[in-house]
């Protein structure tokens, strides 16, 4: 392994732990996080193509580029990563341990853009639906497609208003109010 060196920061590097990465290695890494067709993403999708619903996929056109608009049932469907969107009281959004500040501004700026891309939405007429990462789990997974698929089809039928997400359990409901 390569051994520690001093750090653009100008804080000192530890000399007491090498580096986890070569040079570049990092910054490579990172830059092959998608921003979209994510695996979660397709799943989705594909349950719901499957179910015989068509829709359009990362629409520009709308606040936030949307994973899933359904023009048909005037439904928007985002499928957040419950770590980049900041999930609470989900386990897989932790604080980073490491750069803290950096992280906690750029997780409460993409919290606070949600918010406002949803209010934007729901003003606009469309009803928007917010599925997690942690709700695809493969123990929860069917139950939570189903209910998605019920919120998108029944929930037009239902007239529930703009904005609101219509259909069973306490993650559909609060998804349209939180974050």
């Amino acid at each position: 392994m390569k051994t520690t060196r001093a750090r653009k920061t100008g804080k000192p590097a530890r000399p007491d732990r090498p580096e986890k990465y070569e040079r570049g290695t990092r910054s490579y890494t990172m830059s092959h996080i998608r921003g979209k067709d994510t695996s979660i993403e397709v799943l989705v999708r594909s349950y719901l193509f499957r179910r015989g619903l068509r829709f359009r996929k990362n629409d520009r056109r709308y606040p936030g580029h949307p994973d899933v608009v359904l023009p048909k049932y005037r439904t928007i469907v985002f499928v957040n990563g419950c770590f980049w969107h900041m999930h609470e009281g989900c386990p897989r959004c932790s604080m980073p341990k490491s750069n803290v500040e950096f992280w906690t501004a750029k997780l409460l700026r993409n919290r606070e853009r949600d918010v406002a891309q949803r209010a934007e939405l729901a003003a606009a007429g469309w009803r928007v639906i917010v599925v997690w990462e942690c709700e695809l789990a493969k123990a929860v997974r069917e139950d939570r497609l189903a209910r998605l698929y019920d919120q998108i089809v029944v929930g037009a039928d239902a007239g529930a208003g703009p904005g609101m997400d219509a259909g069973p359990g306490p993650s559909s409901e609060e998804s349209v109010g939180r974050n």
